[in-house]
């Protein structure tokens, strides 16, 4: 029953690491972008809460309802105004501007929140949990699970319901065309990287919510999502979902055997998934 509870455990986690991932995934498979500074934007909206918790006196997710307008505006101007220059056939412009904005964006939560670390207030709801036979199962990352299953399905109903899905398929297919029929690539992808930025932000609530956090822990969770994406098939949505579930499972199993194991775990998993499948398991299909 323990390896039973541990694997839950670690299924659990792994809706964190989706949610980590998903924002990821999506700037990905719509423009190809592979965006370094993804971990440091999700500890830059967990500062963005805590002060908007801090100076209102606001709940944690009120105050995050509040700042995902205020990153997806900031997601838009930025892939608008300085991603899109560097977007073409070589993928070398990319990782360095977003390289340099992920070294930027330390610095400045550096110098404006100092190294200290930092952690969401809690209440009841943190600490609850729920009683399934003789497994006891925490009501925040059941919450945050149930949110990243949200996610991806409000996510793929974006993509395949609606008519932004429809410019979204269409601009990645072939953008050069998709402009011919109307659509202004530029706007779609700035619109790709706003939305990007608002599963950022619950990504970082439930991140605050669970763990404390200081400027320098981006990178960390900039792997852990790179993980998933790559392990689900990049591009893919429930596949992002089912690799974060992976590196959550084989974390859990890695640190009830040794404590010390944990991240190495997660790690290993990912290396033989890439060793069976190395284009993901769910590749897209003109991937």
């Amino acid at each position: 029953m323990i390896w039973v509870d541990t694997i839950l455990q670690g299924i659990l986690l792994g809706g964190l690491y989706a949610l980590f991932a998903a924002g990821l995934s999506l700037v990905f498979g719509i423009m190809r972008l592979v965006n370094l500074a993804h971990g440091d934007l999700i500890v830059m909206g967990a500062y963005l809460i805590l002060l908007l918790v801090t100076l209102l006196g606001l709940s944690p997710f009120l105050a995050a309802l509040i700042a995902m307008p205020v990153m997806f505006l900031l997601g838009w101007a930025l892939q608008k105004f300085l991603l899109n220059r560097t977007l073409g056939d070589d993928i070398l412009p990319p990782l360095l501007v977003t390289f340099g904005l992920s070294i930027a964006l330390q610095n400045a939560l550096l110098e404006t929140f100092s190294a200290d670390s930092q952690r969401l207030p809690t209440d009841a709801l943190t600490t609850a949990s729920v009683q399934m036979g003789p497994i006891s199962l925490g009501v925040m990352p059941l919450l945050t699970f149930a949110s990243a299953v949200a996610v991806i399905v409000g996510l793929n109903q974006l993509f395949y319901r609606t008519e932004l899905g429809r410019a979204f398929r269409a601009t990645s297919d072939d953008a050069t065309t998709a402009s011919l029929m109307g659509i202004k690539p530029a706007n779609i992808f700035a619109t790709a990287t706003g939305i990007a930025l608002v599963i950022v932000t619950i990504a970082a609530l439930y991140l605050g919510l669970r763990a404390n956090f200081d400027p320098n822990i981006g990178p960390a969770r900039l792997i852990y999502a790179f993980e998933a994406v790559i392990i689900g098939g990049l591009g893919s949505l429930w596949g992002t979902l089912v690799g974060g579930i992976i590196i959550g499972v084989a974390q859990t199993l890695g640190a009830a055997i040794n404590p010390e194991w944990q991240i190495l775990s997660g790690h290993i998993a990912f290396l033989l998934v890439l060793l069976v499948r190395p284009r993901g398991l769910f590749p897209r299909a003109h991937d």
